[in-house]
């Protein structure tokens, strides 16, 4: 007989059948499992994650797979854990379109997968680091509604917070 799997179920109704050390990298999946099932898994469990759809969650997973043998530090301070780079396997694998990249991060919030959600997060902060505000503009598709005279005003009321 095979071992018990835990059964995500995605909000478009895909079912992913998968080893629960993999679905352990969730916190919320792994609190549910020892809630619900103390004594340990001894047969299929099923879970739905009502709000990531398959398409994300299927990524997810696969990053979960990747890293089910890694231990994250749980105590790494605040200013250790930004100044750490995202290694090299999180960042190809970050490399979507924008909307897979925010979905991901936000199926990483909800289901409490916090090294993921940092390295997601630590790829955004990458594509916004050192440019104008035009350009930030143009990465995130922002339409600028300042007139000139409300964006000079804002600029004279920042002045402070530009590099000099």
């Amino acid at each position: 007989m095979s071992s018990p799997k835990v059964i995500l179920t995605s909000s478009d109704g895909e079912k992913f059948p998968t080893d629960p050390k993999v679905a352990e990298k969730s916190i919320l999946i792994k609190n549910m499992i020892v809630d619900l099932s103390p004594d340990g898994l001894e047969e299929d469990f099923e879970i739905p994650v009502p709000n990531v759809r398959a398409t994300v969650l299927q990524k997810v997973l696969d990053w979960c797979e990747h890293h089910k043998n890694t231990i994250f530090p749980e105590d790494e301070d605040e200013d250790t854990k930004k100044t750490t780079p995202v290694d090299e396997w999180d960042r190809n694998f970050l490399k979507v379109d924008q909307e897979m990249l925010y979905e991901i991060i936000s199926a990483a919030n909800y289901l409490n997968i916090k090294p993921l959600l940092d390295a997601g997060c630590k790829t955004v902060a990458e594509m916004i680091r050192n440019k104008s505000p035009e350009e930030l503009r143009k990465i995130f598709n922002i339409v600028n509604d300042f007139t000139p005279e409300e964006e000079a005003a804002i600029r004279r009321e920042n002045e402070w917070a530009e590099d000099r």
